[in-house]
């Protein structure tokens, strides 16, 4: 792989399901696809690398296919964390400015920032992000930026999310060994919002819930910043299981007939409907009423959906998701799970579909696809903020707290 240009971005999906590489050209008028690539995940289990060997052999099938259709050379990208060894917490921090009231400085803010920052950690976790919420100025709150306002005491509210250091060092080890170097790494949840949500809906307050294939990445947004992450373990691979189980059929056809027939919802189902169900061994095929197959599918779904409730009280957001809940991810293709949703969260729920970049393919446009887009809006934003020419402390911190804005 040769140098890669300024202009093209990279980024790269490691599922459990499925590895998903993406390239996009930055042009004057925005991001521009310029190619993909797709292999199957041997190597990564839950968001965990479990094979160093398969793992990589799936990056780089992924990215030959990327660098051959998007005709660059790569040599970098961006990649995504995810799994159940993530956490979060809120935290608060701050400075005295002095006996006197003055001006709040720059190195003020990145001071009170740095205080906030100072949580204790695992000795075996590292911080991810560090997401500013506001700043308080003499119990003046809810400052976005409060450089140059005049106080004695100045504070601020982050969302600290944190990883597991052997396994962000995992995934930095599968890209480095498939001969790409890591410009960063992201939180798959945090980048797919930037992929599925609006403004207002930020503003109002959202619930974005990832369904992948090992587990179910949520992130609550309110008044524009994060205020909640956490990871459900429950994902489509648990309905995928479920229905080999109950219909004695290989994984395999299990994955078919879930994404061919499957209803979260019994009753949604006609009960004179039957469905040819493939045997385990050398057995012939059988006919199974479909309804069978949302009998499996129905108590999942809702312990998923349960979960995620309780994760949600627990966290003290559930009243705050004013704009409802989105899925997003393969999991959230599955008939009558958005009814589900609305049922128990009772919250308006809906698809998040992945905000296209021009010239972007169709098949690109599903729910499977958000993290990997998001990460380009993500790695786009980064590179603008971090260049060399890059705006200063300031300016960072409002755009942090900015509300994505992409034409809405």
């Amino acid at each position: 792989m040769g140098k890669q240009n300024e202009n093209i971005l990279s980024v790269v999906d490691i599922g459990t399901a499925k590895t998903v590489a993406l390239v996009a050209e930055i042009t004057d008028t925005g991001l521009r696809y310029r190619g993909h690539g797709i292999a199957a995940s041997r190597g990564s289990r839950k968001g965990i690398i479990v094979d160093l060997d398969k793992a990589t052999a799936g990056v780089q099938k992924a990215m030959d296919e990327a660098e051959l259709t998007a005709e660059v050379p790569l040599d970098r990208a961006v990649v995504g964390v995810a799994g159940p060894h993530i956490r979060a917490a809120n935290s608060q921090g701050g400075i005295a400015l002095g006996a006197e009231a003055r001006e709040v400085s720059r190195e003020d803010i990145r001071q009170a920032v740095d205080k906030a920052r100072s949580i204790p950690l695992p000795d075996d976790h590292q911080i991810l992000h560090l997401l500013p919420q506001d700043f308080i100025l003499d119990q003046q709150d809810g400052l976005r930026d409060p450089a140059g306002m005049v106080g004695r005491r100045l504070e601020v509210r982050v969302h600290v999310i944190t990883a597991a250091i052997s396994a962000v060092q995992n995934v930095i080890t599968v890209m480095n060994r498939a001969g790409i170097h890591v410009n960063d790494t992201v939180y798959e949840v945090l980048a797919c919002s930037d992929a599925v949500l609006r403004t207002d809906e930020r503003e109002l307050g959202i619930c974005i819930c990832d369904i992948g294939a090992g587990s179910s990445d949520v992130i609550v947004f309110h008044e524009g910043v994060v205020v909640h992450t956490a990871v459900i373990p429950v994902g489509g691979d648990h309905f995928t299981n479920d229905v080999a189980v109950g219909l004695r059929t290989p994984l395999a056809d299990a994955e078919k007939i879930k994404r061919q027939f499957g209803c979260a919802i019994v009753t949604s189902i006609p009960e004179s409907t039957e469905i040819e169900v493939p045997s385990v061994g050398d057995r012939p095929s059988r006919l199974v009423p479909q309804r069978f197959l949302g009998e499996v599918l129905e108590p999942r779904a809702r312990e998923l959906v349960y979960m995620l409730r309780d994760n949600l009280r627990q966290a003290g957001v559930s009243e705050m998701l004013g704009s409802g809940v989105v899925l997003t991810g393969g999991g959230a293709r599955l008939p009558g799970l958005i009814e589900t949703v609305e049922d128990i969260l009772r919250c308006p729920a809906r698809i998040g579909l992945p905000i296209p970049i021009a010239k972007l393919p169709a098949v690109l446009g599903e729910p499977e696809f958000a993290t990997v887009i998001g990460m380009v809006f993500y790695a786009h934003r980064a590179q603008v903020l971090n260049g060399p020419d890059g705006p200063g402390l300031g300016k960072r911190l409002r755009s942090l707290f900015a509300r994505a804005n992409f034409g809405f």
